[in-house]
């Protein structure tokens, strides 16, 4: 790999982490870095619109032009342009917000959000990145990934979000087998307290799991036994019809995990 091109990485990840704004001293000292090269990366990436500098403090933070590159991802991401129809019937027919989310390393990136038809005002979750083992979304996919990234990912510690959120990689473990028995996966304010969300697997053209949707809205209207059933059913048909409309086999679902 090219080292300054991962470096200069590192300061955008640590930027978009741990700022808004840092300065040459704490980056170098957060990369392990001379300030030199530090502060010679961080000029390159401000000519490129990457990142600016705060006038006053001296201090840099993200620049403008990373939300072109961001926008231009989701463009171009399939999953989500397949799922915009989808998303939006779901929303309708549940009368709830959908989510539809990938895995990044071990977090959940929403690449797309229908809100829900009937609300009051809603905040757009484009672009939040959630722990894998807290969201119905995360569940979802994690368990339809190969057995080895699987283990990888049940290994690398639970995050915490809530007090419920679960600590045990063992029930964990257990909760993605009864997703691969059910064919959705229920999140119970594990992200958020008071927020619940059920989701499903999407599949592609190969057969691999690339995705999930998923409803997310109050835990009391979606886990109540009524509604969680007839919610889980419309999870599961549409997840399904966005499989085949990606190219999925059929079976797909039932060959995941393994």
């Amino acid at each position: 790999m090219v080292q300054a091109v991962r470096r200069a990485v590192q300061i955008l990840r640590e930027l978009a982490s741990t700022g808004p704004r840092l300065g040459v001293t704490e980056l170098a000292d957060r990369l392990g870095v001379a300030k030199p090269t530090v502060h010679a990366l961080l000029r390159t990436l401000e000519a490129e619109g990457l990142v600016v500098q705060d006038r006053g403090s001296s201090k840099y933070q993200l620049g403008p032009d990373l939300v072109q590159l961001g926008n231009a991802y989701l463009d171009t991401q399939e999953l989500r342009t397949r799922s915009l129809t989808w998303a939006d019937q779901l929303a309708t027919r549940a009368n709830e917000a959908v989510w539809v989310g990938v895995l990044t390393g071990d977090h959940v990136l929403v690449v797309h959000h229908a809100f829900r038809p009937e609300g009051a005002v809603q905040i757009l979750e484009v672009g939040a990145s959630i722990p894998w083992s807290t969201c119905a979304l995360g569940k979802a996919i994690v368990a339809s990934v190969p057995a080895a990234e699987r283990e990888r990912l049940l290994a690398g510690g639970p995050a915490v979000l809530t007090g419920a959120s679960i600590t045990d990689p063992e029930e964990l473990a257990g909760q993605l087998k009864e997703v691969l028995r059910t064919g959705y996966a229920i999140e119970d304010q594990e992200s958020a307290i008071g927020d619940a969300g059920v989701a499903s697997p999407v599949f592609d053209r190969s057969g691999e799991v690339v995705g999930a949707i998923g409803i997310v809205g109050p835990v009391e209207r979606l886990l109540v036994e009524s509604a969680r059933q007839e919610l889980a059913v419309a999870v599961r048909e549409t997840a399904r019809n966005l499989s085949r409309d990606l190219g999925a086999p059929r079976g797909a679902a039932r060959m995941a995990g393994a």
